[in-house]
């Protein structure tokens, strides 16, 4: 058997083939979860990159936790709030301010309504033929 010469022209040789049987999904971490693997990190030995090899998830994953669990994301999610995104929060704020300004500008309308409907009604109670005004000096 002689060996053969591998040239510039061949194609590479796959050494090693794995092949994956299922379609893994996402996993969904309760925020229990994340509070408790953030907190392993903290503990003696440990580290981000020992802790995500053993719960099977990517390191980036938990430095993500951990910088959100120190700027205090997880806090509202722990007390069983709801958490919204800081664009929908923006938009709820601006649409209050809108409305405020709208019920600022049909407030004045209804006022003046009111004031113009006073003066209508005292007009009604004059007697309908004024020979003389007040003030005319008749």
């Amino acid at each position: 058997m002689t060996d053969r010469m591998v040239s510039s022209n061949d194609p590479p040789r796959a050494e090693r083939v794995e092949v994956i049987p299922s379609v893994q999904r996402r996993r969904h971490w309760t925020t229990p979860e994340k509070v408790r693997l953030v907190e392993e990190i903290y503990l003696p030995g440990q580290s981000v990159s020992l802790v995500a090899r053993r719960d099977g998830l990517n390191a980036n994953q938990l430095f993500t936790w951990r910088r959100l669990m120190e700027r205090g994301a997880f806090t509202a999610a722990g007390a069983g709030e709801e958490v919204v995104p800081a664009s929908e929060l923006r938009a709820a704020q601006q649409q209050i301010r809108e409305l405020q300004v709208l019920l600022g500008k049909k407030t004045l309308e209804t006022e003046i309504l009111r004031e113009a409907m006073e003066r209508v009604a005292a007009l009604k109670k004059l007697p309908s033929r004024v020979t003389s005004w007040p003030g005319d000096g008749r």
